[in-house]
């Protein structure tokens, strides 16, 4: 079963969908997309990429259908929040809960799960604990008694964040869950387009590996990566370094991290990634499941990439405010870590998306092959950067060969792996002056638009290179 090839969170226009159940009168605050150029190369369907305002003007009527399919297939796994955000059923998530929250959560009839989010050996400040709400209690009432007993702890809902690609295959009966194109075959399906770029030879599948807190080599430039899955068995990835983490140690490719991968690391006779000698920490936080991309997972990915000691960090999800999240994203960046995140393509006038808006993160946006801002990114002060973002090239997932792309997803790992240059491992003093060197190489005065400007221009690769 795929995946929903992209969506992205509901902090646009929200709009009334009636649900059965305990939600019934729920307003759902409904996914935007991030909508790739459909084409692939070779051939690239050329004449689906013509009209540049396609995406704005198709992108609510699929927002609709795609989060009335998700809720309505995955009724027993997923609800809205009282704000209209859908999230995990049944479930609150807390960081480094206090004891007094704890005893408060007991009182209450929570039920402390079992594998909590965060891992051993992680700072006391991330451990992430998910409490179970029993069947037939008001999560929200929970919620507030929690807030309300402990002050000084982070409690909310777990919520879902969504990748960012279009939401193709729902009609069709493709999708299972809110990531993208994560199928169940180990990344063999599909292959058609192989050997399209350069006839390098693919190496072989293998499981996911890790490196638990692995020193870095001299002047190593590790890059972190918080997605779906990545097909390493990918022509672009034939020589590349990646450690992948997530699903049980099972490998679940998808379209959107493969993508996404692709523009860091990826090197083919035609096509080079901003970092190819780059060494890849992949994070996969939504395995092919219906609950994939929930504020817990996103916590342990982050965890993990902590102990491996990776300096900067893409994170091409969108979702709404949650503070447990926002708790465990201010503690990396208070350690070093530079995290870099798509704005989204909610529209300029849409409400802020997350992680890209809390504090530190470094937010960017997405230009055409002109420097003009695409007309679906979302704009304030959260955009930091600009980076292309518009009828380029990255690495395709089902055929094996190549496709264009669209939107902030796309724009953010090209920021990311320049950032990685400077900063070898997770350091403040290398974070501020990395992310000020790239704000002087764009050399702009800071705007809500571009941010301090566009940076890596010069690593779009146009599909005619390709074609």
């Amino acid at each position: 079963m795929h995946m929903f090839r992209s969506l992205g969170c509901a902090l646009g226009v929200a709009a009334v969908l009636l649900f059965s159940g305990a939600d019934a009168r729920a307003q759902l605050r409904l996914p935007s997309l991030q909508l790739p150029l459909p084409g692939r190369v070779g051939p690239l369907d050329t004449h689906l990429l013509q009209d540049p305002l396609r995406p704005v003007q198709s992108v609510a009527g699929q927002r609709l259908d795609v989060a009335r399919e998700l809720l309505r297939r995955h009724a027993d796994v997923l609800r809205v929040d009282p704000r209209g955000f859908v999230a995990v059923a049944g479930q609150l998530v807390a960081v480094a809960p206090s004891a007094a929250g704890l005893a408060a959560a007991e009182r209450l009839g929570l039920v402390r799960q079992a594998e909590a989010a965060g891992v051993p050996g992680e700072p006391e400040e991330d451990a992430v604990v998910i409490l179970r709400v029993p069947a037939g209690v008001d999560a929200a009432r929970v919620l507030a008694q929690l807030r309300l007993a402990d002050p000084d702890g982070a409690y909310d809902f777990n919520h879902i964040y969504f990748g960012a690609e279009a939401a193709m295959g729902v009609a069709a009966g493709r999708s299972s869950g809110p990531g993208d194109g994560a199928g169940t075959s180990g990344g063999q399906r599909g292959r058609s387009g192989d050997g399209v770029a350069d006839g390098v030879a693919r190496p072989g599948a293998g499981a996911l590996a890790g490196t638990d807190g692995a020193p870095a080599r001299a002047g190593e430039r590790r890059i972190g990566l918080v997605d779906s899955g990545v097909d390493a068995r990918h022509i672009v990835f034939s020589r590349a370094r990646i450690e992948q983490w997530g699903c049980g140690g099972m490998a679940r490719p998808a379209q959107h991290g493969t993508a996404v991968a692709s523009l860091m690391v990826g090197r083919a006779r035609r096509f080079l990634g901003v970092a190819p000698e780059g060494h890849l920490y992949a994070a996969d936080v939504y395995c092919d499941e219906p609950t994939g991309g929930s504020a817990d997972r996103i916590a342990a990915a982050l965890a993990w990439l902590g102990r491996q000691q990776v300096g900067v960090i893409n994170l091409s999800i969108v979702g709404p405010p949650n503070v447990v999240l926002e708790r465990v994203v201010a503690n990396m960046i208070k350690r070093g870590h530079v995290l870099v995140a798509a704005v989204g393509n909610d529209g300029p006038a849409a409400a802020p998306l997350y992680p890209a808006s809390y504090p530190g993160v470094v937010g960017v946006t997405a230009v055409d092959r002109n420097g003009q801002v695409l007309p679906e990114a979302a704009q304030g002060p959260q955009v930091m950067f600009a980076a292309p973002g518009h009828q380029m090239v990255s690495a395709d997932w089902e055929s094996g060969a190549f496709r264009a792309v669209r939107g902030t997803s796309f724009a953010a790992p090209i920021v990311a792996a320049l950032l990685a240059e400077q900063v070898t491992g997770p350091d403040v003093a290398l974070a501020r002056r990395a992310v000020d060197a790239l704000r002087l190489r764009a050399g702009g005065v800071r705007s809500p638009v571009l941010g301090f400007g566009v940076v890596g221009a010069e690593f779009r690769i146009d599909p005619g290179v390709i074609r």
